[in-house]
């Protein structure tokens, strides 16, 4: 299937998908098995990509973000945590089953354009998925090198409140978000520097959710799980970049992920009062989708690396507006941190990031000004490709805290 993207290249793409091909700018980046069409968000909330049955599909990934009507005769009321989490699941299942996928059989829209497909289909049954990442001669390389910067973003065309959110941001539909918290100067002009010279440790990782593994994790061993990862990204963050980091080890979702945030705040609450030289939190999760033909994956420098994406919780819901007791006094900074770490993103690793995800509750997000919760790849990514996020994750996060280009 290679050889036919390679060998059709624009024409391919307009003779099979002529209405896409109108909207896109000529430029195409496989991603391993997601042929990634970074124009396609111009036109619509989803994006090209290659499935293992040998289908095109357009994913609609902004589908969660449709307005949900209320209940007009709904009485409102104080709910407990607890309660609001239980919620919080629910919707977020809801709204992964929502999720569109239009399938488009790519075999018969081959033969139908005069595509002969039986000189491939001896190489697609015999090809691992592994060896995807050598095609076109990539030669696998477990080296990283950081990017320098790849483009500019046009930061006056994100003072449009509707630009800024529309190319940014996924809002799930049990909250919305105005323009006193989207606001590009805020987002922008907020100082996040901090000094490695400063007494250790700085930054602190840990793992509201420590049992989310990988599709190659090893039951039992943590080291294969997103504990693994979070030690990795701690490792680079020290040897390679210099920062004092303490990662967290505590376990909060064994019996079950309801209420995990409420039983993990007194401990890093905790550690973060023992710790208070700690400027930087990260809760590092791993993340679920509905359907698993989609594939968090993109070919960076020839090496296979999981996408990941910024949550943030600003503590309002449609459903019960401002959420009094889970105030969130750092919320503005929250936000700025995810924004510039977005921002870096696209600027050195394009299309490697989703979209920044906003969610109406707290997540704990309110301990540290600087809070990252970073969503790494799905439940289908390996424990390679998790891995090797790791590097761009610790260089986006230096050039943030460092101030440097």
């Amino acid at each position: 299937m290679s050889q036919i993207l390679q060998a059709g290249r624009d024409q391919s793409i307009r003779n099979l998908l002529p209405v896409l091909a109108e909207h896109t700018t000529h430029r195409e980046e496989q991603e391993g098995m997601i042929l990634q069409k970074e124009s396609l968000e111009e036109w619509m909330p989803g994006y090209l990509y290659q499935t293992q049955a040998g289908q095109v599909a357009v994913r609609q990934e902004g589908a969660q973000d449709r307005e949900l009507p209320q209940d007009e005769g709904e009485q409102s009321r104080e709910l407990s945590l607890e309660e609001l989490m239980r919620q919080e699941n629910q919707d977020q299942l809801r709204e992964q089953e929502e999720e569109g996928v239009v399938m488009l059989d790519l075999e018969r829209l081959l033969e139908e354009n005069g595509w002969d497909t039986q000189e491939f289909s001896e190489e697609a049954e015999v090809q691992e998925p592994q060896e995807i990442w050598n095609q076109g001669n990539i030669a696998a390389d477990s080296s990283f090198v950081p990017h320098i910067r790849q483009q500019t973003v046009d930061l006056v065309a994100l003072q449009d409140y509707e630009t800024l959110r529309s190319q940014f941001y996924v809002v799930d539909s049990v909250t919305n978000i105005g323009k006193d918290l989207l606001d590009i100067q805020k987002l922008t002009q907020r100082d996040l520097t901090i000094s490695k010279e400063d007494p250790g440790p700085q930054i602190l990782i840990y793992h509201t959710h420590s049992q989310e593994g990988f599709a190659d994790s090893v039951p039992g061993d943590d080291s294969t799980t997103i504990m693994g990862v979070g030690q990795h990204l701690a490792d680079i963050l020290e040897q390679q970049y210099g920062y004092q980091v303490l990662h967290h080890l505590g376990t909060y979702d064994k019996e079950s992920r309801d209420n995990a945030y409420s039983r993990s705040l007194p401990e890093i609450t905790q550690l973060l009062e023992e710790n208070p030289q700690i400027q930087v939190v990260i809760d590092l999760h791993r993340d679920a989708v509905a359907d698993e033909s989609t594939h968090l994956v993109m070919d960076l420098d020839g090496r296979p690396t999981a996408r990941f994406m910024f949550f943030n919780g600003i503590s309002w819901t449609r459903r019960t507006g401002s959420i009094s007791y889970l105030q969130n006094d750092n919320l503005s900074d929250n936000l700025a941190f995810s924004f510039q770490m977005k921002l870096k993103a696209e600027e050195y690793y394009p299309g490697l990031t989703r979209k920044n995800y906003i969610n109406g509750y707290r997540y704990n997000m309110h301990l540290r000004p600087r809070t990252l919760l970073i969503e790494l790849g799905a439940q289908n990514n390996t424990l390679e490709e998790a891995m090797n996020a790791c590097d761009p994750i610790a260089h986006l996060l230096d050039l943030v805290l460092s101030g440097e280009e």
